[in-house]
């Protein structure tokens, strides 16, 4: 069970936010603290638990204002039984959305547990990972570089037109890529949340590894809102362990209550 739920959680839910531009700093952003997606995600026929991505209020990092965004990730309790995951990612990014500050991954998958976290020197072009304290090298990065949540706000704040492709920076901390995506036809999809007029995005898998890597014809999707607001209602993918999904299902919703900020961080308030 472990490949096509590291698929699942990774793959689906933040390789694909990989597709991104070069961002406008002047244009007001489509999202503000408060905003929560809720996703149903499903491994074929079976629906195998939830995605919740929000926008929090505004931060402080080392003096500096962040915007700062989440990932939740929970199976249900029939997949539990299986194979149990809590995934929790925390994303903070300049104020002007220019480029990553902190990235934060807390991953329980089964027995396999990690706590990551990825400082960015924007100064000295570097990013620097750890796992549970355990450093690595810095590695070098480019100059608009963001992790991999981060970026997908980013790319919600540029004009897509189709037939087009996109490309940004992105780093999880262990190696630099520069992620592509293919801008497609626009297309209504039918969410549990609603019915959407949405834009197709397809990222280029070539440097992708995992389940991704080992399928010759491997496909995955994202259908953007084809409003200002960019919001995504529909992630899918195919490849050799099965078919995932995952849709839209509420927008805002009740608020959570947020895990303990990293070290270095200050709530805005």
């Amino acid at each position: 069970m472990r490949k096509p739920f590291l698929f699942l959680l990774s793959a689906v839910v933040l390789t694909v936010l990989w597709t991104a531009t070069s961002v406008n700093a002047s244009t007001n952003p489509p999202f503000q603290p408060g905003e929560k997606l809720t996703f149903n995600l499903r491994w074929g026929v079976f629906s195998a638990g939830t995605a919740i991505l929000e926008v929090h209020p505004m931060a402080e990092l080392n003096g500096e204002e962040v915007y700062h965004f989440s990932l939740t990730v929970r199976t249900n309790s029939f997949v539990d039984r299986i194979y149990k995951v809590r995934d929790r990612i925390d994303a903070y990014a300049t104020s002007d959305m220019g480029a990553s500050a902190l990235y934060r991954k807390k991953q329980r998958e089964g027995r396999h547990e990690r706590d990551i976290l990825v400082t960015f020197d924007l100064d000295e072009g570097k990013a620097l990972y750890s796992n549970f304290g355990k450093e690595d090298d810095p590695i070098d990065i480019k100059p608009n570089t963001f992790d991999p949540l981060s970026v997908f706000y980013a790319f919600r704040m540029q004009p897509v037109e189709e037939n087009s492709t996109v490309q940004l920076y992105v780093t999880d901390g262990k190696e630099l890529q520069l992620g592509e995506g293919r801008i497609g036809r626009r297309e209504k999809i039918r969410v549990p949340a609603g019915e959407f007029e949405a834009i197709l995005v397809e990222p280029d898998m070539r440097d992708v590894g995992g389940v991704f890597e080992e399928s010759d014809d491997a496909t995955l999707q994202i259908w953007l809102s084809d409003d200002d607001r960019r919001i995504p209602v529909r992630l899918s993918s195919k490849v050799v362990v099965g078919s995932f999904h995952a849709d839209l299902i509420e927008i805002d919703g009740e608020e959570r209550a947020s895990l303990p900020d990293p070290p270095s961080v200050r709530r805005r308030r």
